[in-house]
């Protein structure tokens, strides 16, 4: 349940800030599962530190906000599917964004953040992998 150390180089044009997501589509929801939201990431960041998503460790940078999670808590949540169910694909996705910051509070709900963050991506970038029980 540690979040991974991620960075990234070569911004577009335009990068104001950066969003990351991890979110599971396979989960027995009918909506998914949002594992781990970050916004108003700065562009002085090129990385996100191993164990940053937990919020006791301070570990992001600056001005960055985690958002509760599915679990209902601020943070990275880790993979966790139901056992038995086939693996389920995870896609931890970074966004470079054309505003400074999402005027958003980390009680905003996943659906709000996505919808935000969709509305300023500039590009993105994402990895997918796949966990099982």
């Amino acid at each position: 349940n540690e979040s991974p150390q991620i960075s990234w180089k070569n911004s577009p044009e335009g990068t104001q800030s950066y969003a990351l997501t991890l979110y599971d589509k396979d989960a027995p929801t009918g909506s998914g599962w949002w594992h781990w939201q970050v916004i108003n990431i700065p562009t002085s960041a090129t990385e996100i530190p191993a164990k940053a998503g937990d919020v006791t460790q301070d570990l992001m940078p600056k001005g960055a906000v985690q958002i509760q999670t599915d679990y209902g808590t601020y943070g990275y949540g880790g993979p966790c599917p139901p056992e038995g169910d086939a693996p389920h694909q995870y896609v931890l996705t970074l966004y470079a964004l054309d505003v400074a910051s999402l005027e958003l509070t980390k009680d905003t709900s996943s659906a709000i953040v996505g919808y935000m963050i969709n509305s300023h991506v500039i590009e993105q970038s994402s990895i997918v992998f796949y966990s099982k029980r």
